[in-house]
């Protein structure tokens, strides 16, 4: 299996990749980006881009690829909703649509996160943008696609790219909400085993996520 994988510079892309690595199933990543993510991982190639909007223009380097992990993102915080849905709904879709031009067969993995708003009505603004982005990618037409809706994601050994928040307040986190509480090998074997085995629902909340990766 060949994969592309953005949000390699980010905590949950960085995890997912390490779980990549270690996967026997996974001969090649593609990691996608705007920064370069230092590696000497032989499975891995890296296209740096600056919009990701503007894939077209690499079309013959994205082509023959099985799957893609876009676990890319940008916070809300200080964002008004239109920059948000620019970042998030228009880029996402710009990219996976560049994708499905040239992997008819791909199957599609797009991190948003738990209270995401399907119905795209709520009151929380992150959560209809990530919302809208979700029914909009599951109908572009993807071989598969899955919505992952992870809570709070314990960090893998050696990964660089951890906010300390995660560091300092995870251990809390795990003794009194543990049942919300992931590992990113748990996401990433999830994500490996979705495109490998599929999984009943597109929409995969915590509990679907660490059955998935079992």
């Amino acid at each position: 299996m060949k994969v592309i994988l953005t949000g390699a510079t980010g905590m949950v892309g960085e995890g997912v990749l390490f779980e990549c690595l270690q996967n026997d199933t996974i001969t090649e990543v593609l990691i996608i980006g705007r920064r370069h993510y230092a590696t000497d991982a032989p499975k891995v190639k890296e296209l740096l881009v600056k919009d990701f909007s503007q894939m077209d223009d690499h079309l013959s380097l994205i082509s023959g690829y099985d799957a893609c992990f876009y676990c890319a993102g940008v916070s809300s915080v200080g964002m008004n909703e239109q920059d948000y849905s620019k970042a998030t709904y228009n880029l996402t879709l710009s990219f996976a649509q560049s994708l499905l031009g040239v992997n008819p067969a791909m199957t599609f993995i797009y991190v948003s996160g738990s209270r995401t708003d399907s119905s795209e009505k709520g009151k929380v603004m992150w959560a209809r943008v990530k919302g809208k982005t979700e029914n909009a990618l599951h109908n572009l037409g993807f071989k598969a696609e899955y919505n992952f809706r992870p809570a709070l994601m314990k960090a893998s050994k050696g990964q660089r790219n951890v906010k300390t928040i995660y560091r300092v307040l995870l251990p809390v986190f795990n003794i009194f909400m543990y049942r919300t509480t992931l590992t990113l090998q748990e996401v990433g074997r999830a994500m490996i085993h979705a495109v490998n085995h599929g999984y009943p629902k597109n929409v995969l909340e915590t509990e679907d996520i660490r059955k998935l990766a079992q």
